[in-house]
């Protein structure tokens, strides 16, 4: 080595060293940098003969079941879990051990002869994951129905309620009696009645994104998909009603009504009597619903009005656009009983497609205009029933904005979804009829 490359050489070393510190002063620069490790899939080993073969990877524990998701409680909530699994109760015991303001959580599954009444004053009660399905299988709580809700504040989300029987044939997937309810993402099939409702001018009682239907094809008291006694306030909104049987699809003895953005149609095999019925009238806004019934129908009209005289003293009845379908040859879209009703009741109907034949006979008092008539063939169809106007069709466009009636607005402000729910809708800046913009 000469006397030149000395200088050289310290400066090399000086310049390792100085790079080894700053590694050890800072290691976590480097390690975030390393590559991912690489899926382990199995090794090549040379065997006993002295040829290669591929050993596989063991086979990877199975991962444990999902446990329920985590709930955020308030001040003395505590969630009761019901299920199959470790730890969960029974339906009976959650009942019993639920206290005002808690959560109880059902796990998926099919729960049999299962019934309950439910009497606290406030409770939340929701299915977890896939909807549990609550089947009566000829058990029912007090005679009434798979649930009963006595007299409280709840919401029920999430939950299947099927095969309501009873001795005097008014079996029921929920018998609410008293108090408010929320009804959520719920189901009811092939129950003698849906959901029952009682007759306290207190109640109150709102349904959303549900779905009714299979009403029991057997002699008796007529099935009724959801039957809401004279109760104050009744709310439903994007569910969907199907397969009635010689019942109503929807009836309604409330105070005020609100029933928007569903799809109430009985289906080709249905044979409900009305599709929507408000007996002893009442205030009614109808907005923005498709409402169809079909050819074997055991009642010409789909939306009955005060068919049995007055309850309360406001009666008045609001139909918005909503598309009106009517698969008999003949029949009436909107029937109200002005006579029983006295000459000064309202009912208006408003910038309403109807679909196929029947009447539609302004009553004494009210706002009849824009309710023009097509056929199934001017209509674009999604799963059988024909809804929307096609894109160049004259219809669209051509009526006046409906306004406002009371305190209320008549223009749409959702539209249905199929197979079940509603979303929010822009008014256009031009109004078509029907319940499709």
């Amino acid at each position: 080595m000469t006397a030149p490359d000395l200088p050289r050489l310290a400066a090399l070393a000086a310049l390792a060293c100085a790079a080894t510190a700053a590694i050890a002063q800072a290691p976590y620069q480097y390690d975030n940098k390393l590559p991912p490790s690489p899926d382990y899939i199995g090794e090549i080993r040379r065997g006993p003969d002295g040829q290669l073969r591929t050993v596989p990877a063991p086979a990877a524990e199975p991962a444990p079941a999902a446990a329920m998701p985590a709930t955020a409680l308030g001040p003395g909530q505590k969630v009761i879990r019901v299920g199959d699994g470790d730890g969960l109760i029974s339906l009976a015991e959650a009942a019993r051990l639920a206290r005002d303001g808690d959560i109880v959580e059902i796990a998926p599954g099919s729960y049999r002869r299962q019934p309950v009444v439910w009497t606290q004053k406030r409770l939340t009660i929701r299915g977890v994951g896939e909807r549990p399905v609550m089947v009566a299988d000829g058990a029912s709580a007090e005679g009434k129905a798979i649930w009963v809700i006595r007299h409280g504040d709840f919401t029920v989300d999430n939950i299947e309620f099927r095969g309501a029987r009873v001795a005097d044939g008014n079996g029921a997937g929920i018998r609410f009696e008293r108090g408010s309810l929320r009804l959520k993402r719920c189901a009811f099939f092939d129950n003698e009645m849906g959901l029952l409702a009682g007759n306290n001018a207190d109640s109150t009682l709102e349904i959303s994104d549900s779905e009714f239907g299979q009403a029991p094809r057997h002699d008796g008291p007529l099935h009724h998909l959801l039957y809401v006694g004279a109760i104050g306030k009744f709310s439903l909104t994007g569910s969907r009603f199907s397969g009635g049987y010689r019942g109503h699809l929807v009836k309604s003895r409330a105070r005020d009504n609100f029933v928007a953005y569903n799809l109430l149609v009985d289906g080709p095999a249905g044979k409900a009597s009305y599709e929507l019925e408000f007996p002893n009238g009442g205030i009614a806004y109808v907005i923005g619903n498709v409402i169809g019934q079909s050819a074997g129908t055991d009642n010409p009209t789909l939306v009955a009005y005060g068919a049995e005289g007055p309850r309360w003293p406001e009666n008045a009845l609001y139909l918005a656009h909503n598309t009106l379908i009517n698969d008999l040859h003949h029949g009436n879209f909107v029937f109200a009983w002005a006579d029983k009703l006295g000459p000064a009741t309202e009912v208006w109907a408003i910038n309403n497609l109807l679909v196929g034949y029947g009447n539609l006979d302004p009553a004494p008092h009210g706002r009849f205009e824009g309710n023009p008539t097509v056929s199934r063939a001017a209509l674009i169809e999604t799963g059988g029933v024909p809804l929307r106007l096609t894109t160049d069709s004259p219809l669209r466009g051509s009526v006046r904005t409906a306004g406002m009636a009371g305190a209320r607005s008549l223009v749409p402000q959702a539209e249905f979804v199929f197979p079940v729910g509603s979303r929010p809708l822009q008014p256009p800046s031009r109004v078509s009829p029907g319940a499709f913009q």
